[in-house]
């Protein structure tokens, strides 16, 4: 009777964590890409591209739509990111170029490089800490949000001034590697998930929303010439939803399709630093780096029951 009752205890309390989320955020989800008060067109800009938004610079044809801001000081730039720089990253020679390199890194740089890109509204420091809004864990020194212009010196190997050494890397070199022994697989084109496997319990308790086939497009670029897929700024982060994220069909948050759940810094996928979590628990910040990091799964390494805190 014991065994019994403590056995229902035990899957009461799974099930607390698996019931679908309902958080509601207290400011707009745009959060920080308001602009202070220009909103969508402090990046889009519904006529004349850059030249539209006062940024067209004197490389910028401004033909790429809707972006307003002046990409042109990044063309054909060389980037090393990471640990001395070995993730080398050449960007492209044009926002006409396309592709997931435009798309998912160097539009995003050409506001937050900040060592050759105009900073726009940008005061160089996270919106949630100058909100007041992060946990104490968090120092009281600035968090930057401009890469190559952080306030850190060091950088080795890019063709522009500032560091990337200490950034997660981003390109065709930041390969996203399947580890199907685990059951995370790559057909070539896209991921999936091998059923009863450590990946498949790994999402049953979290998520996979940064590598979930998209409703509208993948999060992750693909190299043509590889067939592998790489990290871009938008496999991490959703620049249009600052504080929540909301669980889909396609991306399945511990197996809910609806419910929204809390994150921070504009992170794809649930990331709460504030979250309490005791001995026996996944914190939500942790388990959104494991979706590639699968090495570094509870799953992968013989603990199948520690429970997402969310």
């Amino acid at each position: 009777m014991k065994k019994v009752l403590l056995l229902s205890m035990f899957v009461l309390a799974i099930t607390g964590f698996m019931v679908a989320q309902n958080y509601a955020p207290t400011t707009d989800v745009l959060g920080a890409h308001q602009n202070q008060g220009r909103g969508c067109a402090g990046c889009h800009a519904p006529h004349s591209g850059s030249f539209g938004s006062g940024h067209g610079g004197g490389k910028d044809a401004g033909n790429y739509a809707l972006w307003g801001q002046d990409a042109s000081p990044l063309y054909g730039q060389t980037i090393a990111f990471g640990d001395s720089g070995k993730y080398v990253e050449v960007l492209p020679a044009s926002l006409t170029a396309g592709g997931t390199e435009v798309s998912g890194i160097m539009l995003c740089l050409s506001c937050h490089d900040g060592s050759v890109t105009p900073t726009n509204m940008m005061v160089g420091q996270s919106y949630e800490q100058l909100l007041g809004v992060l946990p104490p864990t968090y120092g009281s020194k600035p968090i930057p949000t401009l890469l190559g212009n952080d306030g850190t010196a060091g950088g080795t190997g890019s063709s522009i001034p500032g560091n990337y050494n200490n950034d997660h890397p981003v390109g065709l070199k930041a390969i996203i590697s399947p580890d199907p022994a685990n059951g995370l697989i790559w057909t070539g084109k896209a991921f999936g998930v091998t059923g009863g496997s450590n990946y498949a319990n790994f999402v049953a308790n979290y998520g996979w929303p940064a590598l979930a086939p998209g409703k509208w497009s993948a999060p992750y670029g693909v190299n043509a010439a590889t067939s592998q897929a790489y990290v871009v700024c938008t496999t991490c982060h959703n620049q249009h939803v600052m504080n929540v994220y909301a669980a889909s069909a396609s991306s399945p948050i511990a197996g809910n399709s609806t419910g929204f759940y809390q994150t921070f810094f504009f992170v794809n996928g649930p990331y709460n630093p504030g979250a309490n979590v005791t001995a026996g628990q996944a914190a939500s910040t942790t388990q959104f780096c494991r979706q590639c990091h699968t090495g570094e799964m509870n799953e992968a390494n013989n603990a199948e029951h520690i429970p997402t805190v969310f």
